[in-house]
């Protein structure tokens, strides 16, 4: 892949959702995110975070694109633009054709779907990164809420994997979810 990577010039959208860079103004949102104790465990957003950690925080998304790590958006209400979660897609095994999503809906947005269509605007956009071949999913066996946006977004189930990563200094069974690349009939 050609270094850095840009984000696209169309902000990939779905059903009312839009991914877009971040910007200095979804400090708010960050600092709601930072209230989940999941989110500080699970990315780079401290728990609780200032104002100035949550700016930290958006400067190191924006570095993801110079370094090839992957794609990290904001995702905002289509219409109103305000700041409702992030979606990102990883690159770490891009060689093998596999990209890695995840996404977060702050605690204030939750309830109304945005996970799910998030994560189908993130994986329509997937597609158009050439050696994306297919996307997966990790998913703790309890989190039911992101099951369910995983499902509704066209993921499958593939799988368990016992043990798979640490959590907050635990190691945690992970549900695999894959979507793949879809294929021109005929």
């Amino acid at each position: 892949m050609d270094l850095p990577l840009e984000l696209p010039d169309e902000c990939p959208t779905f059903d009312g959702v839009r991914l877009r860079a971040f910007r200095d103004t979804d400090v708010p949102m960050l600092l709601d995110l930072s209230t989940d104790p999941y989110v500080p465990a699970t990315g780079s957003l401290p728990a609780n975070a200032t104002p100035e950690e949550a700016l930290a925080y958006i400067e190191r998304q924006r570095d993801r694109l110079v370094t090839g790590a992957g794609y990290s958006f904001c995702a905002a209400v289509e219409a109103t633009d305000e700041a409702i979660g992030q979606a990102g897609l990883w690159l770490r095994s891009i060689d093998e054709g596999r990209a890695t999503a995840g996404y977060y809906v702050a605690p204030a947005a939750r309830g109304h779907g945005f996970a799910a269509r998030s994560l189908t605007a993130l994986t329509t956009f997937a597609w158009t990164v050439a050696e994306v071949e297919r996307v997966e999913l990790y998913i703790e066996p309890w989190n039911a809420a992101s099951i369910k946006a995983a499902e509704r977004a066209g993921f499958s189930r593939e799988g368990l994997l016992r043990s798979h990563q640490a959590i907050g200094g635990q190691r945690v069974d992970m549900c695999l979810f894959a979507a793949v690349r879809p294929r021109a009939s005929g």
